[in-house]
């Protein structure tokens, strides 16, 4: 939830949720109570910071932190560029600061180094961490924690926790167009493809559906409608593979119908001039082809509406974002889990006398009640006001040019991806203006929407190894023939056979079942 929206009007809703969350007062008053050491606990903490949000050390949220915590922690800040080579550099040569912030430890390197004792194997600790354990608990996530364990059962980071997956981004449609040829908004792709001819027929030269960076966003948002998650940004992290939601199992998503009925779809808006010939390079003209009419749709997010629409010229432009469209496997946008990127701790960390005390300070920091709903609204009284039940924010925040939630987080670091680790759909709603809320409770109300990441597999360093040498080449292969066919370089109909013939060259099958054979 890092997207900013230019919310202007004043926030008011209803927020039974927070009936329980405690006001500063309240704060003050469990951080007193806390078996928190008479010394502050020191250590380091390595941030990933992004050059639109720059991380600041003096944000109150993060001095508030420390000190409910009764903590002292030195930053390394690292551009988010370069902070996984940093992690990787730091946990490898063991100079790493005690505590990683932002990381996911379940595949990848990063398990590598946590089943050879280069991170601590979190959940031994879970006596430390009785404010994870009671959010987990309260959000009925113990299974999803649960699955991020390693192939020896243990699990070694703190995972940010979600009640609920958002829906913050989607279609994006010219809702002015819309009712101007009195077009219901489109809820299948069929719906859609009706839609484009008419936008086309009315504007031959445009090209009404365009892509946001690259093709990925389009690929990722629209495929789990068609069954199958594949490309850069599949949800199984495996490019070709997707997931079997029925039978729980991974399959050849690359080679199978449902992708060949996918294609087929944007092939044709392809070759009807409905789709963007540009989309593989359109990024850098995306705002200025939504904003001046060259298209009229695209998967984006909800947040990039206001940039269109101040960057337009075009009288009356007016977009909305539409749930998730129905394909042949239903109506689903894409996979997210209800974990994210945490902390963990490092070895350096493990072997200091006070590690115990670390553990408690990262878990009260980040997890306690009071402080998890301070990430996310900041302070009563000073960001925000309650009367009853209802949630106003102040009124230099809510009238700020960059809008509630951009100015939280710019302000006093709130909403920050990195920092905060609950998220309560209900009480971030209160940032966003109330059509992005109605829509999200739109999409929160239909049948399995937002699908869940598939599990990862649990590889020992071998396996792992063969997985990324089979995968690297049937990317690849992949990458090109989808162009060539949503292109028409390639016939569906003819080449298809090939395509999959070179993809089971190339080891398709020998990687699904790798992954099928270790689930578990």
């Amino acid at each position: 939830m890092k997207k900013f929206l230019a919310a202007s009007l004043s926030l008011a809703i209803i927020l039974s949720l927070f009936a329980g969350c405690s006001n500063p007062t309240d704060r003050q008053k469990t951080s007193s109570q806390s078996n928190a050491p008479a010394q502050p606990v020191k250590f380091s903490m390595l941030y990933s910071d992004n050059a639109t949000l720059p991380f600041k050390a003096d944000w109150k949220s993060v001095i508030e932190a420390q000190k409910s915590a009764n903590a002292e922690v030195t930053f390394e800040v690292v551009p988010i560029a370069d902070y996984q080579q940093k992690v990787s550099l730091g946990l490898n040569t063991g100079t790493a600061p005690e505590v990683i912030l932002y990381q996911t430890v379940t595949k990848g390197e990063l398990a590598a180094l946590a089943l050879n004792g280069a991170i601590a194997p979190i959940s031994d600790y879970s006596d430390l961490t009785p404010n994870f354990n009671k959010t987990v608990k309260e959000l009925g996530l113990e299974e999803d924690v649960k699955n991020l364990s390693l192939k020896d059962g243990k699990r070694y980071f703190m995972p940010a926790l979600f009640d609920k997956p958002f829906y913050d981004g989607g279609l994006l449609i010219r809702q002015d167009l819309l009712d101007k040829f009195s077009l219901p908004a489109p809820k299948t792709f069929e719906d859609l493809y009706t839609v484009l001819k008419k936008f086309k027929e009315a504007d031959p030269k445009s090209y009404p559906l365009t892509t946001l960076v690259e093709p990925r966003v389009l690929f990722r948002m629209t495929m789990p409608s068609f069954g199958i998650s594949l490309g850069k940004n599949a949800s199984t992290g495996t490019h070709v593979l997707s997931w079997d939601y029925s039978k729980k199992q991974y399959f050849a998503g690359a080679t199978s119908d449902l992708y060949k009925q996918y294609l087929t779809y944007f092939a044709r808006l392809y070759k009807e001039g409905l789709f963007d010939p540009e989309m593989v390079n359109a990024g850098d003209k995306w705002t200025s082809k939504m904003a001046t009419g060259a298209s009229a749709a695209s998967w984006a997010y909800y947040d990039q509406i206001g940039g269109i629409v101040s960057n337009s010229k075009v009288q009356g432009i007016k977009f909305n974002m539409l749930p998730p469209l129905a394909g042949p496997a239903g109506a689903h946008h894409q996979p997210k889990s209800k974990t994210g990127g945490g902390a963990l701790f490092t070895k350096k960390a493990m072997e200091r006398s006070d590690f115990k005390e670390i553990v408690k300070a990262v878990d009260k920091m980040f997890y306690d009640s009071a402080n998890a709903q301070m990430w996310c609204m900041g302070f009563e009284g000073e960001t925000y006001t309650k009367d009853g039940d209802k949630i106003t924010y102040a009124k230099e925040i809510v009238d700020s040019p960059n809008g509630v939630y951009k100015e939280l987080q710019l302000k006093y670091g709130l909403g920050v991806d990195v920092l905060q680790q609950v998220w309560i759909n209900q009480r971030e709603m209160t940032k966003y203006d109330a059509n992005y809320a109605a829509i999200n409770k739109t999409v929160a109300q239909m049948d399995d929407a937002i699908q869940v990441i598939p599990p990862a597999a649990k590889f020992d360093d071998m396996q792992a190894e063969k997985a990324g040498l089979l995968q690297a080449p049937l990317a690849s292969v992949f990458d090109v023939w989808n162009n060539d066919f949503i292109t028409g370089k390639k016939s569906i109909d003819k080449d298809w056979a090939t395509y999959v013939k070179e993809m089971e060259s190339k080891g398709i099958n020998d990687l699904v079942k790798l992954y099928n054979d270790h689930l578990k």
